[in-house]
């Protein structure tokens, strides 16, 4: 790096200084660049603050950065605000804006500003609970901890051979292969399993750069021995997996969701499951908390958990972590790798393929 040293901005709230900002990685960035805070308060996790002063202050203070990150708290990135930084050259989004409502990207994208947002850090545990449930299904773990708490402790032959058994070498499909799926492609390999994906928004060469098949959703649905359901909740895939697609699901076959209830027909996966030949793991149900009263509580052919995928147990989160990787690859002037773009967009959005 030659130079001055860049200078970056953050703007959020109190809470995400103190919960998602580690001192360590504080240290990190401070080796490579200085930093200022501009503390806002407003808004919501998936809304920009609102508050025309805080805008006002934000452009007032943007002027001599390089980089500006945001995250709950920030009011919105306007082309107006930009007008007043000539020398930002890197907008960076923490956490809980999949939808962009903090930046306007067509603005930043014009004045040639690279946008950057590394919400997928919570995707990477759920792709490890991911792999968990899928193991947890092969024996039908639902079952037989179910008879177990029953006061039954015996091995049962019956639910045994109903067990599809071993994951080695078996078929999995994934519906969506963003960060999720991509995370879970490298923990499948030790199981030498084959590996099918149906995402429209790939691109064509990632299939051989990884090694999978890209597919339909109907070969995904019907021939694979696993399939995993990790597409984002967007106006396209809301419903998507309804009767028809469910019916598809060959009997035997293992089905896990860790992306969003509302992707499934919750009424047509319980008729699905009622008929007993087919194993599901859910992190996710529509709707959530999950009613005490649903019959998806009492089915025993399903492993439940209370969306608690993406919890990683660490003291903050990783999203900063990530962040301060991207500023000092950008300002190493290496790529980074978390740039929002139209097609990241129009996937996140549900709009046509770019």
């Amino acid at each position: 790096m030659t130079g001055p040293r860049p200078r970056i901005l953050f703007a959020f709230s109190q809470r995400v200084r103190d919960g998602y900002v580690p001192p360590w990685e504080l240290e990190r960035l401070e080796t490579f660049a200085d930093w200022d805070w501009f503390p806002c308060e407003g808004g919501g996790i998936y809304e920009a603050n609102p508050d025309p002063q805080a805008a006002a202050a934000l452009r007032a203070q943007i002027g001599p950065y390089q980089a500006l990150v945001v995250c709950h708290g920030a009011p919105r990135l306007t082309a107006d605000i930009l007008d007043a930084a000539p020398a930002l050259r890197f907008i960076g989004e923490l956490e809980g804006d999949r939808f962009a409502s903090r930046i306007d990207l067509e603005a930043a994208w014009a004045r040639g500003i690279r946008t950057v947002d590394v919400t997928n850090a919570s995707s990477y545990p759920v792709a490890e609970w991911a792999l968990g449930l899928i193991l947890l299904c092969m024996r039908n773990g639902g079952a037989h901890f179910r008879r177990m708490l029953a006061g039954d402790t015996r091995r049962d032959p019956t639910e045994r051979d109903r067990m599809p058994g071993r994951l080695t070498g078996k078929r999995v499909g994934l519906i969506g292969c963003g960060h999720m799926g991509r995370r879970l492609i490298r923990l499948l390999r030790p199981f030498d399993v084959e590996i099918w994906v149906h995402d429209p928004y790939l691109p064509r060469e990632l299939a051989e750069a990884l090694d999978f098949t890209q597919t339909s959703l109907d070969n995904v649905l019907s021939r694979c021995h696993v399939v995993v359901c990790l597409v984002p909740l967007t106006p396209a895939t809301r419903g998507m997996l309804g009767e028809r697609e469910l019916s598809l699901l060959r009997p035997g076959t293992v089905f896990v969701n860790v992306s969003r209830g509302a992707v499934v027909d919750s009424d047509a996966l319980i008729r699905r499951l009622r008929q007993g030949d087919i194993i599901a793991g859910l992190d996710v149900f529509d709707p959530e908390p999950v009613p005490p009263e649903s019959e998806i509580l009492r089915l025993p052919n399903v492993f439940l958990s209370p969306h608690v995928g993406y919890y990683t147990g660490d003291p903050y989160p990783h999203f900063f972590t990530l962040m301060v990787d991207e500023l000092e690859r950008f300002f190493q002037g290496h790529e980074t790798y978390f740039d929002l773009t139209p097609r990241t967009r129009a996937n996140r959005q549900g709009e046509g393929r770019h």
